[in-house]
């Protein structure tokens, strides 16, 4: 099985774009995260929905579990809000990540390889000219997989 059969068409955002929009499109959508593209339409990174949340929870809260217990749940529950007027590039780690990307030839193990030595359920499938063609999901691939 090859990446070319298994892609389908996936949301990109720009690198520059206001994060609670992808903050949305992966609520709306259901998606475990984004292809975060440049100004050419290459993809940049993926932006994984627990990126958006690091964004969005205030650093004490993240360091230490117990102080994030004593915020009363009314706060609690509007810790969103700090997305506000801030950008995708934001939430993208200053070291970036292995980007995983294949070409529409790629076997369903070689998929499988990249998604597990990234941790990412998503991969970037390219044309020749580097230009996003479509993405293959960790579902779309197991779903597949199980089928055969």
């Amino acid at each position: 099985m090859r990446a070319r059969y298994l892609l389908a068409d996936y949301p990109t955002i720009a690198v520059d774009s206001p994060v609670i929009d992808a903050a949305r499109m992966l609520a709306e959508q259901d998606l475990p995260g984004l292809i975060v593209v440049g100004d050419d339409g290459r993809p940049v990174t993926i932006l994984p929905g627990t990126e958006v949340l690091r964004l969005a929870v205030p650093a004490y809260c993240q360091d230490d579990p117990a102080l994030a217990r004593v915020v009363d749940e009314a706060h609690a529950d509007m810790f969103m809000g700090a997305l506000d007027g801030r950008t995708v590039r934001e939430a993208l780690r200053a070291r970036r990540r292995e980007l995983p990307i294949c070409g529409p030839d790629a076997t369903a193990l070689e998929l499988a390889a990249l998604m597990a030595r990234t941790q990412c359920p998503l991969v970037a499938v390219v044309g020749d000219d580097r230009r996003l063609i479509g993405a293959v999901t960790l579902q779309a691939l197991v779903d597949r997989l199980l089928v055969t």
